[in-house]
């Protein structure tokens, strides 16, 4: 899975439309970085910027935009109501998807030490990025903005944590560091701002004040009346969607709207959002409503007419999840075929695509076709009384399905890594021996993909027993062949396995890993013989 970063950098210029679109552009043409905001302000004379790309790509946007600041912006004749102590004033980075905080701590220093070194700025670590309880949060770096840079650089416990420990006039300096995702959410009333305004102090964490405080934690909040909108709204920012997410958010303000007897109309989202965050909203309407939902796609439909997110604006997903905006065509040449095309590409003259990728589609087909038998069972008011044994067996089948069709490719591309390592130079005894590692290294890539496909297969088994004991005997054929669809994928897979593992050298992982393949083999072969048993006696 692809790990995502997000940098929202601050720089102290909203005002010189040329500055902001030299920085917008250093983004921009940062590879592997796609930038999805730029909101200046001429008041506040600042800029954020929203991007996002790999760890690697953001620090190399991040420190690209700095370079462009470092030129353009002066900080002597810098004026604006937004607090601020540098040229690049803060520069966030947030785990959005399979990324860790701990990955985003490591992030933000690396990106400090290489703007102090590269731009030759002082650098403050913030937030989660810092151990120094007195300067951990940016209010407490930023006391007295630029104007107190100079005075207090120079003092011990005030010293970077990384670039010169000395006053830069035209730059100031640049506080860095990893925090959470932050989602500015905002809900709609039909009601008076004093009553959204009663609502936030109700909900958000500081509530009324230290002896009343609110329901939520990591919620910051108010109440507004929007003239564009004819609304009133509580608007919030919700700090870490882990601890209070868009849809708890949501219920409570239903929750207080309907004691003050004032309607909710929805609900917006300003800028953009993980896509776990409407997942997690969609996991909770499903299991509220008893609701049957599999697909993403469908989950994301329900959560944005649960939520209203288009009540004010259109809440298009591919302009508004993070996953979606940047997301890249799957590299599945072979899985996006036609059905024709792939079974001509398998019987050309080549050797790839070969048994691995066929066993691979063998396998999804009989997953598939044991999720059809369940699928078609449920919802059938003759078999009104196995409903839910039916919702419990189609997750497992339907994913195994869906998780097995990219090993297609895989298992093609399995030896890339293998063939590139026999063109390594192999002249001396240390070129031999650094190739003969990358071979073996090559191989057991070779051997892993195959591996993982029984592993995936094998996860529908427990399910596909069931379909047979409860599913409609009337598709007992489909079950039968999906079955043995399954065990030859598996078999075909172990196969793989198999003839990779003559040339490992490594005597250890050939023995742990034989044995687990021998076993999902196996089980296969056994658990497929059950199912033909079951529904050979149902059908007695």
């Amino acid at each position: 899975m692809k790990k995502i970063v997000e940098c929202v950098p601050n720089f102290s210029e909203g005002r010189n439309t040329e500055t902001i679109e030299a920085i917008a552009d250093a983004i921009r043409q940062t590879p592997g970085c796609s930038l999805l905001d730029v909101d200046p302000g001429r008041s506040t004379n600042r800029t954020v910027y929203t991007f996002v790309g790999d760890p690697e790509a953001v620090v190399d946007g991040a420190v690209a935009a700095a370079r462009v600041a470092r030129e353009k912006i002066d900080m002597r004749t810098h004026t604006g109501e937004h607090h601020r102590m540098g040229a690049m004033d803060v520069c966030p980075f947030i785990p959005v998807a399979n990324v860790t905080m701990e990955e985003c701590v490591a992030v933000s220093k690396t990106f400090g030490r290489r703007v102090a070194d590269e731009v030759g700025i002082p650098v403050y670590l913030y937030e989660e990025s810092s151990t120094q309880d007195y300067r951990k949060k940016l209010p407490q770096i930023r006391e007295g903005q630029y104007e107190a840079v100079k005075d207090r650089i120079v003092r011990p416990e005030w010293k970077p944590d990384f670039g010169p420990a000395e006053f830069i006039p035209e730059w100031g300096a640049t506080v860095t560091g990893a925090r959470f995702f932050l989602i500015a959410y905002n809900v709609n009333l039909l009601s008076t701002p004093n009553q959204a305004h009663r609502i936030a102090l109700n909900l958000r964490e500081a509530g009324r004040g230290e002896d009343e405080p609110g329901r939520f934690k990591e919620v910051k909040g108010m109440g507004w009346y929007v003239d564009d909108y004819n609304l009133a709204q509580v608007t919030v920012n919700l700090n870490n969607y882990l601890v209070t997410p868009p849809h708890i958010l949501y219920e409570a303000v239903k929750e207080e709207a309907a004691k003050l007897k004032v309607g909710v109309t929805g609900s917006e989202i300003v800028g953009v959002i993980p896509l776990e965050a409407i997942l997690q909203a969609a996991d909770y309407y499903i299991e509220k409503e008893g609701l049957f939902v599999l697909d993403e796609d469908q989950k994301v439909r329900l959560a944005v007419e649960r939520l209203g997110l288009n009540s004010v604006a259109p809440f298009d997903p591919k302009e508004k999840i993070i996953e979606y905006i940047i997301a890249e065509d799957p590299d599945e040449p072979l899985a996006s075929l036609t059905l024709r095309g792939f079974i001509e590409e398998v019987a050309n003259r080549s050797s790839a695509p070969g048994g691995g990728s066929a066993s691979a589609a063998i396998a999804a087909v009989g997953a598939g076709l044991g999720a059809m038998v369940a699928k078609l069972t449920m919802g059938v008011r003759k078999f009104e009384d196995i409903d839910g044994k039916m919702r419990e067996l189609i997750p497992p089948l339907h994913e195994a399905s869906h998780a097995l069709i990219p090993m297609v490719d895989a298992d093609t591309n399995a030896f890339t890594d293998y063939v590139e390592a026999l063109g390594l130079p192999k002249d001396t005894d240390e070129e031999k021996a650094f190739r003969s590692a990358r071979l073996q290294e090559g191989l057991k890539k070779a051997i892993e993909i195959p591996l993982g496909t029984m592993i995936l297969g094998d996860r529908a088994w427990d399910a596909m027993i069931e379909v047979a004991k409860y599913g409609n005997i009337a598709s007992q054929s489909d079950v039968e062949v999906g079955a043995r669809a399954l065990e030859v994928g598996i078999w075909g897979a172990y196969k793989n396995v198999v003839i990779n593992m003559g040339d490992i050298r490594d005597e250890t992982y050939k023995k742990e890993t034989m044995a687990k393949a021998e076993a999902l083999k196996d089980r296969a072969a056994g658990m497929c013989a059950k199912v033909l048993k079951i529904l050979e006696d149902r059908s007695a």
